[in-house]
């Protein structure tokens, strides 16, 4: 069974773009990099908001640039063999293989995919991952917290949502970002 993980780059007060949508201070190193390329190898399905979508496709035609670092040519090369569902209610084509367009989120769909598949999904968009959290679907969160305060912007987690989580790893690198892994943990009514 797969397993729907969200992962994102974040400041420490909690955003993942600013107040304008820029979000070149989350840019990882060579080292964050790599450890993350580790993490997305299991991943066989990337789950996007339009938005979010518009921002990844830049890996389908980042193999031609001839000065790509090592750990981004590997990251192209993952990206790139994953599937990928795009929601939106506005976008009609896409640019990119493996990817087809949904027009809403649907949690059962969601769950029948986890049940069925043995790679695990990911989650990407702060307002797709906050309709999976709301769902109930989300089993783990990857976090890169990177050392930096915006003061405001968009939020990486919902607000609307309260969870339980077990820390499961966490890992510092040498520029200050911060890697912490939970999985949620189930209500007690859930436990056997």
């Amino acid at each position: 069974m797969a397993k729907l993980i969200f992962a994102a780059i974040t400041s420490l007060d909690g955003y993942i773009e600013d107040e304008r949508g820029n979000f070149d201070w989350a840019a990882p190193d060579e080292e964050v990099h790599s450890f993350v390329n580790d993490l997305e190898r299991p991943v066989g399905t990337y789950l996007y908001g339009r938005r979010m979508y518009e921002t990844m496709v830049y890996w389908e035609t980042a193999q031609a640039l001839v000065d790509q670092r090592p750990c981004s040519r590997e990251f192209t090369e993952i990206w790139q063999a994953a599937d990928k569902i795009v929601y939106s209610k506005a976008l009609n084509t896409v640019s990119s293989a493996k990817t087809c367009i949904e027009r809403r989120f649907d949690p059962r769909v969601i769950q029948e995919m986890k049940s069925n598949q043995e790679r695990d999904v990911t989650v990407g968009g702060p307002n797709l991952a906050a309709q999976a959290f709301k769902a109930g679907l989300v089993d783990e969160y990857q976090l890169f917290l990177t050392p930096a305060v915006l003061g405001g912007g968009t939020p990486s987690l919902p607000n609307d949502v309260r969870l339980e989580c077990e820390l499961l790893s966490e890992r510092r690198f040498r520029s200050g970002v911060v890697f912490l892994h939970y999985r949620i943990a189930m209500p007690d009514s859930e436990h056997p």
